[in-house]
């Protein structure tokens, strides 16, 4: 399949995409709100709720913003190369999760992204109010899986 025809099948298919469809894919989030869908040997991942859609872009935009320093670039408009983008949004993730749930720090995982939001939005009243400067570490320090090495010869 052509890669612009996958792209407009992909799009007809999946209306709301998941804005963390990164780190979902790469197994280090779940989310209640997801649904997954295969195309053409790929697969994708769709969000189920329009308004935890607009909640967690407004999330993503937010982290993306602010970890302009922690990833050392000057300007970010837009996704981010992918492992800078899996880098704000695991770590972003994982480090506001610390903050709602302390007994998962440490943790490589978040289990619901949907859930941590709520909590978060609970706990601090609004997106804007959560101490972004705490999950900053969280991004900084996380890595993905390593690079893969090739064959000697």
């Amino acid at each position: 399949m052509e890669e612009d025809e996958y792209r407009s099948t992909y799009d007809a298919v999946n209306q709301r995409r998941c804005i963390f469809e990164k780190a979902i894919n790469a197994r280090h989030v779940g989310c209640t709100q997801m649904h997954r869908f295969y195309l053409a040997d790929r697969e994708g991942v769709g969000c189920q709720s329009e308004d935890a859609n607009r909640r967690c872009i407004a999330l993503l935009e937010r982290m993306r913003r602010d970890a302009r320093f922690a990833l050392q670039l000057t300007h970010i408009g837009g996704p981010l190369p992918h492992n800078k983008e899996i880098r704000v949004q695991v770590g972003g993730l994982l480090g506001i999760q610390t903050l709602v749930q302390p007994e998962r720090a440490g943790a490589r995982k978040v289990e619901n992204a949907f859930d941590t939001l709520n909590r978060a939005e609970q706990r601090f009243g609004s997106i804007d109010a959560i101490p972004f400067n705490e999950v900053m570490k969280d991004i900084k320090q996380f890595q993905g899986r390593s690079r893969r090495r090739g064959f000697k010869k």
